[in-house]
């Protein structure tokens, strides 16, 4: 029997790439999306294609309502859920002086308070499996990105949220952090951009999307580790 995988977040630029990875890897898989449906029926599409079966299910995060709603959907349509990635996250740009509480709150919403309500909802399902989780997080985790403040510390909050979920799921389920650096640009970068991002990390390249689902799986199939954060970076976090 397959291994079920949740991926919220999972229709689009990493969430896409980490929803095929693991159907290609031989999970079904749960695709969560709020309102990129098309892209989400586009991705279940693929994973089908490969043989693997695929749940598109759309709900927001950050709502209690809905996230229990995806969980009892991925309940019923599986019977089990082995590996959750809390991948589903916003990333405004605006410099901390400007952020209106409004956005400031939405941000935390969906970033930091998704991820608990979605492992508070789907915590029965992943002990009965002897699951794992896996929370996305960013260089921001550890960096004082001040273009990007409220995401900066919403990360944070996220990579110490990951330690403290480790703590109390244990010893049933397993919960690490991945914090990807320059994998998928945006896409309204220009060339000096992408030069210096290139530039930052010690390896001298620009990352994958793929860098990112290899992880993934590493850390599903590794009973051994909790609590951890996998920086997937090329160096970048080093400096110099």
């Amino acid at each position: 029997m397959s291994k079920v995988a949740l991926v919220t977040g999972g229709a689009v630029r990493v969430g896409r790439a980490i929803s095929l990875g693991l159907a290609e890897a031989g999970y079904d898989v749960a695709v969560n999306y709020h309102s990129s449906d098309g892209e989400a029926r586009s991705v279940a599409q693929q994973i089908r294609d490969m043989g693997q079966r695929c749940l598109v299910v759309g709900g927001d995060v950050s709502r209690k309502e809905e996230v229990e709603a995806i969980a009892r959907e991925v309940g019923s349509t599986f019977g089990r859920l082995d590996l959750l990635v809390n991948n589903a996250s916003i990333f405004p740009r605006r410099p901390l002086l400007e952020v209106e509480e409004e956005e400031w709150d939405r941000v935390m919403e969906v970033n930091l308070k998704g991820p608990f309500l979605m492992v508070r909802a789907t915590a029965e399902l992943l002990t009965a499996s002897e699951g794992s989780i896996i929370n996305l997080v960013d260089l921001s985790a550890f960096q004082p990105w001040v273009d990007h403040p409220h995401h900066a510390v919403s990360k944070a909050g996220l990579l110490q949220l990951t330690r403290v979920m480790a703590r109390a799921m244990a010893p049933r389920v397993r919960v690490n952090a991945i914090a990807p650096g320059a994998v998928l640009l945006p896409d309204d970068y220009d060339e000096e951009q992408r030069v210096r991002s290139r530039k930052a990390a010690a390896l001298g390249t620009l990352g994958s999307p793929e860098d990112v689902v290899r992880t993934v799986l590493f850390l599903d199939r590794s009973p051994f580790i909790t609590g951890e954060v996998v920086v997937v970076d090329g160096g970048r976090l080093l400096g110099g």
